[in-house]
Formats: structure tokens, C-alpha cells, sequence
């Protein structure tokens, strides 16, 4: 417990830090993150007997992040002397890149080559593209800023935290037992009752959104986030662990902290941009 406690907190500091200290350790730090998830679960799928393309994978997750990632800017361009570069443009070379997936298994001798494309696309999808939505969360005004993805973190961490306490407390009812036995649907309500309070105060320091939008994103965190919680446990029991990892000590791994952003992510986002406007 001791070690868990400590762990948690210098956690806590690493992901503030990751979005308070600017655009530059923001976009680099998730970057860094999304590659590290993204080996992780790579990783797993090689335990369970399975050969996805490790390398090909990462070079394409980090593509993908840093093709997304610069587009998220407001009309920001690189100036090569008097020649523009639209960074859209960048995104040509996305299905190039991806191609190349299918053709490296073409030069190995493998029984199941299209089961290992799978995981390798499967990597991408489930890990790399929600934090590429994380990451615009920081950009869909436009400009760098930080209110966005940091109410998305406390929203997130007052969820497992509601949920954790009114669910050891309360629970009753379980929720998805063959995928997650302690989790609860009383623990499902109190994660987002206790979400929707952190939302309203969140709204009253960053007023980009009302407090009905606030409480909305919470809700859909809440939903979301547990059901990103839910798909990496039974991610984990299609091959048998009980960890994702154990870089963190007392939490397991990475894709352990983050599971219930894998989902939400791109759920809030998508309610940020079409539906708010932000």
C-alpha cells in the first residue's frame, strides 16, 4: 500500500507537469507516452504467442501522433526559406507509411501473417489514436491550452476515485463481472455523480465551456472511461495477465493507468468539436 501511495503521488506530479509546463513538454511527453503504451501492449500480444511488427508498429504510431498532432495548430506552417509547408499535406504520406505493414510480412515465413498485421493495426487503433485525440484536446480552440486536457485528467481521476469508493463501499450489483468482478453499477453511479461535482468546479475557474458542458464531458468520461477500463480487462484475459505491466509500482502498467482514456479520449474530443463548438 505504501508503495502504491507513493507511486500515485509522484504520478500525480509527472501528469500536471505534462500539461501545465506548455506546448512543448505537452506535445513531447504524450508523444513519448502514446510509444511507451504502444510497446507495452505489443508486448502482451507477443507473450500470448502472437508476432505483430514492433518496429514498423511504433515508427507508424509515432507518424501518426506527430501528422495529427502538428495539424492541430492554428494555420501553422513550416517556412523553408520562401516555400510554405502545410502540414496537411503530411497526411498523404500516412497511407504510404501504413502500407508498409502489409509488405513487410510479404519477406517473412509466418503461418498466420495476417493475424500479426491485425495486432499491429490493432496497437495503433488501441492505443496511439486515443492519445492523438488527447493530445488535440489541448488545440481545439486552436491554440494551446492546458483548461482542456487537464479538466479531462481530474474528471477522469475523480471518476476512479468515485467509483472506487462508492463501489468497495456500496457495490452490490456487478457491472461486466467475467471482464472486471470488483467493478459495480453502483460504482458506474458514484463515479459519475462524483465526476459531474468535479466538473461543476471546474467550471467555475475555467469558463471555456458552461457548466452544463463541464458536467456533459464528465458524464461521457465517466461512461466512456469505465468502458475503456472494461475493454484493456478483457484485453488482458483474451491472453491471460493480470497486468499490463509493472512499470509502475503497485498500479501495473501503463496501459493499466490509462485505460479508461483510451475511449473517452476520442468521445470527448468529438463532443468538443462538433457539438460545442469549443
Amino acid at each position: 500500500m505504501k508503495i502504491r501511495a507513493i507511486t500515485g503521488f509522484f504520478f500525480i506530479i509527472v501528469m500536471l507537469a505534462s500539461v501545465l509546463l506548455g506546448h512543448y513538454v505537452f506535445d513531447t511527453f504524450y508523444l513519448l507516452l502514446s510509444g511507451f503504451c504502444l510497446w507495452e501492449f505489443y508486448g502482451l500480444v507477443k507473450k500470448a504467442g502472437f508476432k505483430p511488427d514492433i518496429t514498423s508498429g511504433i515508427l507508424n504510431g509515432m507518424f501518426i501522433y506527430a501528422a495529427f498532432g502538428l495539424i492541430t495548430y492554428d494555420y501553422l506552417v513550416f517556412s523553408l526559406t520562401t516555400y510554405a509547408f502545410d502540414n496537411h499535406r503530411l497526411l498523404v504520406l500516412l497511407p504510404v507509411a501504413l502500407s508498409t505493414i502489409f509488405i513487410q510480412e510479404l519477406f517473412k515465413k509466418s503461418k498466420a501473417p495476417f493475424t500479426n498485421i491485425g495486432y499491429t493495426y490493432l496497437g495503433l487503433i488501441f492505443t496511439i489514436v486515443p492519445f492523438t485525440f488527447f493530445h488535440a484536446l489541448g488545440y481545439v480552440e486552436g491554440t494551446f491550452n492546458f483548461h482542456f486536457p487537464l479538466g479531462f485528467l481530474l474528471m477522469l481521476w475523480a471518476n476512479d476515485t468515485g467509483a472506487y469508493l462508492v463501489g468497495s463501499q456500496m457495490g452490490r450489483n456487478k457491472l461486466f463481472e467475467r471482464h472486471s468482478p470488483k467493478k459495480t453499477w453502483e460504482g458506474l453511479i458514484g463515479g459519475i455523480i462524483i465526476t459531474g461535482i468535479a466538473a461543476y468546479i471546474i467550471s467555475i475557474y475555467y469558463t471555456e465551456l458552461t457548466a452544463q458542458q463541464w458536467v456533459i464531458s464528465g458524464v461521457l468520461i465517466s461512461c466512456f472511461g469505465t468502458t475503456g477500463d472494461l475493454i484493456e480487462s478483457m484485453f488482458k484475459r483474451s491472453i491471460d495477465v493480470k497486468d499490463s505491466g509493472g512499470i509502475l509500482p503497485g498500479h501495473g502498467g501503463l496501459l493499466d493507468r490509462f485505460d479508461g482514456l483510451l475511449i473517452a479520449a476520442p468521445i470527448v474530443y468529438a463532443y468538443l468539436y462538433f457539438v460545442t463548438n469549443a
